[in-house]
């Protein structure tokens, strides 16, 4: 539900920093719906239909702080959203230029994101909350330590601004498009397809239109967000085995899904995003909480939206997204993999135990301890 703001006689601007990534569109057509007055500064490399024609648009180099201080001269806005850009310098630039400040970052700030052996147990505590250990030093990962020093730089800046840690988002215009590996397959035909560990591991996603709205209940809400940081993403995570049974359901293509442990299942690895299949599971309870965040659409809903996107707009072996994704859709090395595992599977012989291992008597399903009568009692 849309929280309506009351601010008698006064034009409400906004500047959206960004603007034409997956989530810009909905919040800029959200802020206007909401009675704002849009600017978005961007490249300009790009344009989205999405954007109505009365948003302005300012052309400049966001990473470039003389190029943003040009851009902006005196301007002065109710609410900037920094999604894009150089985000130290975009907070000290807005300091006397808005009320408001939002800014959008990333989880890899997190001690193990990146680096899951960094982090002691391996892989990261499951869910990860807004406190867990954040990487404190360049050689534990320099992304994740860069990501740290900006998100404490926006608030030495920006002390009553609100910061989002993005996920890996999905939906149209995402950056890394990981559903492509999979609706690729699809599109060529593919009758299997390779994942790790049985596709077991969480990886904490985002759908577009559900990141945007957890932005703009920041701005509905300002009191309740303000000096804040959220984790966002989806209210469930899928794991990667169910991702890619819901994407290949909703394009009613049927396929053997091959497990293999993950030492051998290389040709999973621009779907699984990292170098073991340890958990990437994100608590997001207090943006549920505190700003009452729940999804637009499922998970499940957002990943065939996303699956019909890109099979109407199929990527080129050359475009710039296909090539970070690194995903080589090498499908005759794929086939001799998994003819080498089939017989290597075959070739293991039946193995007796006296006596068999069981479940423990604490399971009581299929193939575990039986009923204490015969007969099924209500």
């Amino acid at each position: 539900m849309t929280v309506t703001i009351q601010q008698s006689n006064q034009v409400l601007t906004a500047l959206v920093i960004g603007g034409t990534g997956p989530t810009g569109h909905f919040i800029v057509n959200g802020l206007l719906t909401r009675g704002y007055r849009v600017a978005i500064l961007h490249t300009g490399n790009h344009e989205v239909i999405e954007i109505p024609a009365e948003v302005e648009h300012i052309h400049t180099d966001p990473y470039d702080q003389a190029c943003l201080t040009e851009a902006l001269a005196d301007r002065k806005f109710t609410l900037c959203i920094a999604a894009y850009g150089r985000l130290r310098v975009i907070a000290d630039l807005m300091r006397e230029r808005c009320k408001e400040f939002i800014s959008i970052g990333g989880q890899p700030c997190y001690l193990g994101y990146m680096h899951p052996r960094v982090h002691q147990p391996e892989g990261l505590v499951v869910p990860t909350d807004e406190h867990a250990e954040l990487v404190s030093a360049p050689e534990q990962d320099e992304k994740g330590y860069r990501i740290v020093k900006t998100e404490r730089a926006v608030f030495q800046l920006q002390p009553h601004a609100t910061h989002f840690r993005y996920p890996i988002v999905y939906g149209p215009y995402q950056a890394l498009p990981r559903e492509w590996s999979i609706v690729k397959r699809i599109i060529d035909g593919r009758p299997h397809i390779i994942l790790p560990d049985d596709g077991l591991s969480l990886l904490t996603m985002g759908y577009a239109e559900n990141l945007a709205h957890a932005v703009l209940l920041a701005v509905d809400q300002p009191a309740a967000a303000r000096g804040e940081i959220f984790n966002c993403g989806d209210s469930h995570t899928l794991t990667l085995r169910q991702m890619v049974e819901v994407i290949a359901a909703g394009l009613e293509h049927q396929w053997r899904i091959v497990s293999m442990p993950y030492e051998f299942a290389r040709p999973a690895k621009p779907l699984l995003m990292q170098p073991t299949t340890t958990h990437r599971l994100m608590d997001i309870s207090k943006l549920q909480q505190r700003l009452a965040y729940r999804d637009i659409l499922t998970p499940q809903a957002g990943l065939i939206k996303t699956a019909n996107w890109l099979l109407k707009n199929p990527l080129a072996a050359d475009d710039w997204q296909v090539k970070a994704l690194q995903d080589p859709f090498d499908y005759l090395s794929e086939d001799r993999l998994i003819s080498a595992w089939d017989k290597a599977i075959a070739s293991i012989p039946s193995i007796e135990f006296d006596p068999q291992p069981g479940y423990t008597m604490g399971y009581s399903g299929p193939g575990g301890r039986p009923r204490s009568n015969k007969e099924f009692i209500e």
